[in-house]
Formats: C-alpha cells, sequence, structure tokens
C-alpha cells in the first residue's frame, strides 16, 4: 500500500521531506520544487487514437499510461503495486477477485464501478472492435476469450463479472503465473462505460473526455501537441507533482534534439546515433541510456511471394550484420538480436541458435547457397520493397541493411516510407513486403514476444503460421517452464517470420532540473513520478 507523507509540500520553492511512495514522485530531502510544474515530452509521432482499444504502439501508450489507472500496476522498481484495486486474492491461480478501492472516480466526478472493468474488458474482447490487442486478453486465458475473438461466443460470455460495484471477479481457463504482470500493461485499463454510451467514437474529443489516472485530456491539436493536465479526481491526486504535460509528436530525431538544445523541450523521444557522442560529450549526465526488453525487426509477409519460402527468409537473416548496426550503426549500447526474446526476460536466458556464432562471412556464404537454391542468383536476383515510417534512425538503418543485403547477396530493395499512421494501416491491410517494425514487451515474460507468432494472433503481423509452435507456446504460458520457451524460439530461428536486428536500449536526453527520471523496462516513464526543480 502506498505510505503517507510525513510532512504536506507546496510547490512553491519550499524543502520537501523525504518521500518513498509507490504512486508518486521520490523527492529527496533538501530539494526545492520549481513553482511551475510543468514538462513537455517528445512522443515521436502523432497519436493513431486514444481509444484504449484501437492503439497498439507505445506512442499511444506512453499518453494512456498518464492518462488511465489499471486495477494493478508495476513502480519504477518493477514491484507488482495496487492501483485501483486496493486488494485481491485467488484460488487455485484461476479464479481472482479484485477488491476496488472505495471512493475512486473518473475524472468527471462519476464512480469508477466493477462494471467499467466489465465492458472495458468485453469491449476489448469483441470482435466487431477488432482491437489491434484483442489477442492479449485471449492470452490471459480468461473464460471464453478467444471463442469470443474468434465469432464463436458473445462478449458478455467473457470469463469476467462484477460481484457488486467495487468487486471484479475474473476466471481463468488455466492458471496464467504471470496473469498479474498482464493486468498491469495498459491495455487492460478500464474505461467509462457512461462515456462511451453516451459519446460513441466521439469519447476521446478533449470537451468530453474521461480518464482515471494522474491526468486528463485538456487540448489535442493534430500534428502539433497532446496536452495532459492535473486530474484532480485521481485517487492519488495529492502526491502527484506535475501539472501539465505537454506530449509533441515530433518525428525528425535532429529536430528533437534542436528543440531540446533551444529549452522547447524537456524529454526527448530518443538520441541520433549520429550525434550520440558529441551530446554526450556536451551534455554528460543529460545523456541517460537505459537497458530495455524491446526488439528492432523486419517484418516479412510470411503469405507473399518471395517471403513464403523459408530459404529466403533465411539467407536475409543470415546476411544481415546485426553486431555493424548495433556497434557502428547505432553505438548506444544495443546489442544485436539473433533471438526474437531479449536476454534476461521474466529471468530467463534462451539459448540464441547454432549460426550466431558463426562469422559472419560463414553465415553469408551459407545465405548465397539458400538464396540459389530457391531459385535467385544473378541472372534472376531477387526484389522487393521495404517499408519504413518516416524517421531518420530508420531510414539510416535501412539503407546499411539494404546496402548488405545488396553486397552480400546481389538483392535489389526499394526502400519505401511512409507516415507512421499510414504504415500501421499497412501492415493490418497486410499489403507489404517487408517493414520495420519493434517489439516492446507488454510485461515481462518471454510470452509478451512470442505470442505474436501464434496463427491468428491479433499481433501476427508476419502472417505466420506454426501448429507445433502454437502448441509449445500453450505448454510454455501453462507452466512457465524455460525448456517450452526455448523449443519455441528453435522454430523461429528455423522458420524466421521475421528478422530480429537489435535489442533496445532507452535513449533520451533530460533536462538536469528534472527530478525522478527513469525509463522502465517496458520503455514506460510515468509523468506522475517526475517533478521540476527550481533553476
Amino acid at each position: 500500500m502506498v505510505k503517507t507523507i510525513k510532512n504536506i509540500y507546496l510547490l512553491t520553492g519550499i524543502i520537501v521531506s523525504n518521500l518513498t511512495l509507490s504512486h508518486a514522485a521520490i523527492i529527496p530531502p533538501g530539494t526545492q520544487l520549481a513553482v511551475k510544474q510543468d514538462i513537455v515530452r517528445n512522443n515521436g509521432s502523432e497519436p493513431a487514437s486514444l481509444d484504449v482499444h484501437k492503439v497498439e504502439n507505445d506512442v499511444e501508450f506512453n499518453i494512456i499510461n498518464d492518462f488511465f489507472s489499471g486495477l494493478v500496476s508495476i513502480d519504477r522498481d518493477g514491484k507488482l503495486t495496487p492501483d485501483l484495486a486496493a486488494r485481491w486474492e485467488n484460488k487455485d491461480n484461476k479464479v481472482w477477485l479484485f477488491h476496488l478501492r472505495e471512493g475512486i472516480k473518473w475524472s468527471d466526478g462519476s464512480p469508477i464501478t466493477a462494471h467499467d472493468v466489465v465492458f472495458s474488458w468485453r469491449r476489448l474482447a469483441d470482435p466487431e472492435m477488432a482491437s489491434p490487442y484483442g489477442s492479449y486478453i485471449g492470452n490471459m486465458h480468461i473464460v471464453n476469450a478467444k471463442d469470443i475473438l474468434s465469432g464463436k461466443k458473445k462478449p458478455h460470455e467473457l470469463g469476467v463479472k462484477a460481484l457488486n460495484n467495487l468487486t471484479v471477479e475474473v476466471t481463468l481457463e488455466q492458471p496464467v503465473s504471470y496473469f498479474l504482470q498482464m493486468l498491469a500493461y495498459p491495455i487492460m485499463v478500464p474505461i467509462s462505460q457512461k462515456a462511451v454510451e453516451k459519446y460513441g467514437e466521439k469519447w476521446t474529443h478533449p470537451d468530453v473526455f474521461v480518464s482515471s489516472g494522474p491526468f486528463k485530456l485538456a487540448e489535442w491539436v493534430v500534428n502539433e501537441k497532446v496536452v495532459g493536465v492535473r486530474n484532480q479526481q485521481y485517487w492519488d491526486n495529492t502526491h502527484t507533482v506535475i501539472n501539465k504535460v505537454t506530449y509533441l509528436p515530433i518525428a525528425s530525431e535532429t529536430s528533437d534534439i534542436n528543440r531540446y538544445l533551444a529549452g522547447e523541450i524537456d524529454i526527448t523521444k530518443s538520441i541520433p546515433s549520429v550525434l550520440f557522442k558529441s551530446l554526450k560529450e556536451k551534455l554528460g549526465d543529460q545523456v541517460h541510456i537505459t537497458p530495455g526488453l524491446g526488439v528492432y525487426y523486419y517484418d516479412l509477409n510470411n503469405k507473399k511471394a518471395p517471403f513464403n519460402d523459408v530459404r529466403v527468409r533465411q539467407a536475409l537473416n543470415l546476411a544481415l550484420d546485426k553486431t555493424i548496426i548495433a556497434n557502428k550503426v547505432l553505438g548506444q549500447g544495443q546489442e544485436p538480436a539473433y533471438n526474437h526474446t531479449p536476454p534476461n526476460t521474466g529471468g530467463m536466458n534462451l539459448a540464441p541458435p547454432d549460426y550466431a556464432s558463426w562469422t559472419q562471412q560463414a553465415r553469408v556464404e551459407k545465405a548465397r547457397q539458400l538464396l540459389n537454391e530457391a531459385g535467385y542468383n544473378s541472372n534472376n536476383p531477387l526484389k522487393f520493397n521495404l517499408l519504413y515510417n518516416t524517421s531518420e534512425e530508420h531510414k539510416r538503418i535501412a539503407i546499411a541493411a539494404t546496402s548488405m543485403w545488396k553486397k552480400n547477396l546481389g538483392i535489389d530493395i526499394v526502400l519505401q516510407n511512409q507516415e507512421r499512421k499510414t504504415m500501421l494501416d499497412v501492415i493490418r491491410q497486410g499489403s507489404f513486403d517487408m517493414v520495420r517494425y519493434a517489439r516492446i514487451a507488454d510485461y515481462n515474460n518471454p510470452a509478451s514476444f512470442l505470442n505474436n507468432f501464434v496463427t491468428n494472433s491479433s499481433n501476427n503481423t508476419f502472417l505466420y503460421s506454426n501448429e507445433i509452435y502454437d502448441d509449445l507456446i500453450q505448454k510454455a504460458k501453462a507452466t512457465n517452464d524455460q525448456k517450452y520457451f526455448q523449443q519455441a524460439e528453435n522454430i523461429l530461428a528455423k522458420d524466421v517470420p521475421a528478422i530480429p536486428v537489435f535489442y533496445y536500449v532507452g535513449a533520451r536526453l533530460v533536462k538536469p532540473y528534472i527530478g525522478g527520471y527513469y525509463l522502465s523496462p517496458l520503455g514506460f516513464m510515468s509523468s506522475k513520478d517526475l517533478y521540476v526543480i527550481k533553476h
């Protein structure tokens, strides 16, 4: 539970006592706070939506994480903590009871109830909603979720019910060891049934937006900014310091840095690799590098020639020098990726495929052999398009990758770039050859990455299917046994439905007067945990 503050602080430069709060900014003794507690964050792109059930990327989840609370949350130390639910218990890890806090309210002052939770999860599972994250609730093994997603059963048959206004009962088909971690992801936050039913598609408009977290939507100017202000109805509002958060949709890394240097941005979205060394020398401690649980990919359309031929997929994977991309093209601490699960995810270190230990020359020679067997050579060169969302960094990586494939395999690749929203539509339509994408963990377990490759998963943008693989993932989720995850990785190493390129790190510039900065392994930075130091 959250501890109480010994001394109430005022935002007028007064020295603050030591705070040890799970859901709050942790302010060291002697710190003087600025009078103006406003921050500006670059969020990297324009949100596709702020409807929780229509989004699939960190661009939206960064904001949703600030605007909404879940039943539980994960703090900066990676520990599970109560949020809207004050407590919970379970029977046989299959029937869970969550007891909501008394008096919790939406930002419009109406009560948050167990009925909102039921409404929200049914909406997520509803095939008519067609949520990109619909399969997430199926992966939790909530009773009937998968049958609802496939249209075999109705949303009201989902294994979640409101026993009264403050008690939610969730029934699982099988125990899921990381169920509570999954519950902490932003896709599972409840939304207001009353607001959605009253305003329909317009419920996310600033004039009627209803939230439950530390902030609420005050302004949304498309392609300019999203503004959040303190939600006075938030259950833990007294322990939040920041009053206003502005999220900018700047896709250009250079513009991001320039506006940071000009004092217009407090926290950048990233640091361009070409500027990393000079910025580190110039700004020192303002450069923050944080290990993360994420993989940079090139997704392949497994249903479309030439990628429906496993030999082509294997050849492209082998001929890509991932070490050069990680260490030379980027060089901020990224590691070359051979598995689809980053090291130490869920405390597991899955063994990489044998070819990870080969020399790059040996990998290239094998790749040439495979491509030749598939019928591609100097007389019949392989040709395809590589799509990436507009970004200088993505462009640099794509140029490096295509140069390697051209040099090593004689492949002709056409680079295409689109704005992120357009690219996501193309991915969902399956009308691509190869596309840049990324997977950031939704929860700290290998299943968070490996579920994406399960047949008919809503996150299976590769259009990949393997019955043996699907069965292994089912066993892995039921037991959390590393051997099943390892066997699943071994299949992906052979089938190569996508090409993992490198494991992410979080690289940000942060002004020295921003206190409480951190980036979680899942890539989240909660604005409620920040504060502005007097400067």
